[in-house]
C-alpha cells in the first residue's frame, strides 16, 4: 500500500513532472535526471580501453601523463551538448554528480586508476565562482570520489586570474588565454602522488595543458586525466 508521501510525490509529478536532461522526456519509476533509454544511448567513447585514444594523441608531446579518459562525445544539438548546458547554465549541479558516478563506475575495475592519491578538478577563479554557485568539475569529482573512493582536494590548486571564455578562440589564442593561470598553494602535498585532473568538456586540451603543466613543475607528481566530454 502506498504511503500517503507516495502520493503527494506522484500528484506533484503529474503536475510538475521532472524531465530527463538529456532528452527533455519525463523521467518514470525511480530514474533521476537522465532516463534510462538515454542512459544506454549516451555516446560513450570507451576511452578507458584505448590507451592511444584521440585525446591521448592530441595531447602528446604537450604534457606528460599516465592515462586520459573522456567519457563521452559531444556534438552540436546532441543530448551530450542538452545535458551539459543544464548542468552548466541552467543551477543543476547534480547533474555532474551523476555523471561523474558513471564516469566512476567505468574506471572502477580499471587497473590504471587503482593507484590514483587525489582527484583535483581544474578550478573557476573566485569571481566565476560566486556568478554560477559552484564548480562544475568538482561535482563531477564529487561522484567519480564515490565510486573510486578516492578524495576530492578543491582547495589546492587555485585558478588566480579571470580568463574570457575559451568558446570562441582558437586553439593558439586558448592555449595564450590560459598561460600563468594556474597555482598550487602547497605543492609538497603531491609530492610523489598520482593526481587524476578533471575537467567538464575538453576541446583543444589548452585548459589540461595549463594545469598539467603546473602540477608537473612538483618532484615525482604522476599525473592522469579526466573530463566528462569530448568537443572535436
Amino acid at each position: 500500500m502506498k504511503m500517503a508521501g507516495s502520493y503527494l510525490h506522484d500528484f506533484v509529478a503529474l503536475i510538475f513532472p521532472e524531465l530527463c536532461q538529456a532528452c527533455g522526456n519525463s523521467l518514470v519509476g525511480n530514474e533521476a535526471l537522465i532516463c534510462t533509454g538515454c542512459t544506454y544511448d549516451l555516446p560513450f567513447t570507451n576511452f578507458h580501453n584505448q590507451p592511444d585514444n584521440v585525446v591521448a594523441r592530441q595531447l602528446w608531446g604537450r604534457i606528460n601523463f599516465n592515462q586520459i579518459y573522456v567519457m563521452l562525445y559531444f556534438t552540436k544539438g546532441g543530448k551530450v551538448q542538452q545535458m551539459m548546458h543544464q548542468f552548466k547554465y541552467r543551477n543543476m549541479p547534480q547533474i555532474g554528480n551523476k555523471l561523474g558516478q558513471i564516469a566512476g563506475g567505468q574506471l572502477a575495475g580499471h587497473h590504471s586508476y587503482q593507484t590514483i592519491d587525489f582527484i583535483l578538478p581544474v578550478p573557476l577563479h573566485p569571481k566565476k565562482l560566486k556568478e554560477r554557485g559552484y564548480n562544475q568539475s568538482t561535482r563531477f569529482a564529487e561522484g567519480l570520489s564515490d565510486k573510486l573512493n578516492i578524495p576530492v582536494d578543491s582547495e589546492n590548486l587555485i585558478r588566480i586570474k579571470h580568463t574570457e571564455s575559451q568558446t570562441l578562440k582558437a586553439r593558439f589564442s586558448r592555449y595564450e588565454n590560459m598561460k600563468d593561470v594556474f597555482k598550487i598553494q602547497n605543492p609538497e602535498l603531491f609530492i610523489n602522488k598520482h593526481v587524476l585532473l578533471v575537467d567538464d568538456i575538453i576541446t583543444t586540451g589548452s585548459t589540461i595543458e595549463a594545469c598539467g603543466l603546473e602540477l608537473l613543475k612538483i618532484p615525482g607528481l604522476t599525473l592522469s586525466i579526466a573530463a566528462i566530454a569530448y568537443a572535436e
